[in-house]
């Protein structure tokens, strides 16, 4: 009963010792490089930046992208739905519309409340 306990225990410490042998391993060889200018300086995608680089992005584009990636998830449901269409009946049609229902009811929600307005 003890020797189950044991392996368990020495597991618990390898989980906790390996990753932390490889993140001191790695602290140790890696580059170390003093700072200069260059490296300091700000860039955005390897070109110099323009005007101010700090801008406040609109609440809008997050809510734009939130309601896309909420019917992005839809099609990821839709997929083996639609493959095992013939195989599932009637049942899984319905729940299917009401799936739909639902999606359709937050499309206009979203719609009502401005998200989708790009500007």
């Amino acid at each position: 009963m003890l020797g189950d306990y044991a392996t368990i225990g020495i597991f618990l410490l390898l989980t906790i010792l390996f990753p932390l042998a490889a993140l001191g391993l790695a602290w140790v060889v890696r580059p170390k490089p003093l700072p200069d200018e260059e490296k300091l300086t700000t860039y955005e995608c390897g070109v110099d930046t323009q005007g101010r680089t700090w801008v406040r992005f609109r609440v809008n584009y997050f809510l734009y992208a939130l309601v896309f990636l909420a019917f992005d998830i839809e099609t990821i449901f839709l997929f083996p739905w639609a493959v095992r269409f013939k195989a599932l009946g009637l049942f899984a049609f319905v729940e299917m519309l009401v799936f739909i229902a639902i999606l359709l009811t937050g499309l206009w929600y979203a719609w009502k409340e401005g998200a989708l307005e790009w500007y």
